[in-house]
């Protein structure tokens, strides 16, 4: 059996799932709204739909506690789970209603509910359901600077990103943000509130991506393993989610202009930079008795 590299002592099954066949953008026409577009990160349904199949059964409390435009709530409904979102920004939080009154029927669309709060907050945020939160399933932020791409003004001369939407919000309260021993302390809150809330055995699938940040790369991975076991979860699975397509023997890269912009000039610096291909989804157990 394959194991994670990212644990210290025990093994863990590692698996592949090659979610992105179709580009994220094919997968979202039609099934999300065009403004959906301006979320500078969001994750890709089919891998949204994976994790809730793999990890939840219908009639099932699925909770993600940063849900940018919905898309777990909206994969996750159509399932027939039971999907509370939680949005720090308003602006997201109205997307994602949207987004669910969109494409659900009315009976799936029922499932599906946005609260508006800190994800460090879940506790209070979630009182009516903490203890029986059978899945959390989320994207945090990656600690890196992320922003909606405007190609017309970076040819123009201008910015490359969309100001409006850098780091998710010009709040600098916003996870997005944080840094360094800032967003570790701040990720420790969060997954500390996805505990609490979570019944016993629930699950907690967090989306991860290592990127190079100064000239290094920063193990974004290793790193949330680490939260997670320090507030007591155990670590039960590695996934890699392929953000490349299969084509026969080989892996398709599907890099946004973005992406290609800030590889080729860390390339011409001489760093070892590549286009990311993958990210890793960690799957993590509340138990009696998880923490060391």
């Amino acid at each position: 059996m394959a194991t994670s590299p990212h644990h210290d002592k025990e093994e863990v099954p590692l698996a592949v799932w090659p979610v992105a066949q179709t580009s994220a953008q094919y997968q979202r026409k039609d099934r999300y709204l065009a403004a959906s577009t301006a979320h500078p990160a969001k994750m890709v349904p089919a891998l949204a739909r994976r994790i809730v199949e793999a990890y939840s059964a219908p009639g099932q409390l699925v909770v993600d506690p940063m849900c940018g435009i919905g898309t777990t709530l909206v994969e996750g409904a159509e399932l027939g789970r039971r999907c509370l979102g939680v949005e720090v920004e308003e602006r997201w939080a109205d997307l994602a209603r949207d987004n669910l009154d969109h494409i659900l029927s009315p009976e799936r669309r029922a499932l599906g509910e946005v609260r508006v709060g800190d994800a460090r907050q879940l506790p209070t945020l979630l009182a009516d359901e903490a203890g029986s939160v059978d899945l959390v399933a989320t994207s945090p932020p990656y600690a890196c600077e992320v922003g909606t791409i405007d190609k017309a003004a970076w040819l123009a001369g201008r910015s490359l990103c969309d100001r409006a939407s850098l780091n998710y919000s010009a709040n600098q309260a916003n996870l997005g943000h944080a840094r360094d021993e800032t967003y570790l302390a701040q990720m420790s809150e969060v997954y500390e509130a996805c505990h609490a809330v979570l019944r016993p055995g629930g699950l907690l699938v967090t989306v991860t991506k290592n990127l190079r940040r100064r000239a290094r790369c920063f193990d974004l991975a290793a790193a949330t393993v680490a939260l997670a076991r320090q507030v007591g979860f155990a670590y039960h699975q590695h996934v890699i989610a392929l953000l490349c397509a299969v084509r026969g023997s080989e892996l398709v890269a599907r890099p946004s202009f973005w992406q290609l912009t800030q590889t080729r000039k860390a390339r011409a610096r001489g760093l070892p930079a590549h286009l990311v291909a993958h990210e890793d989804v960690l799957v993590f157990t509340k138990g009696d008795d998880a923490r060391g």
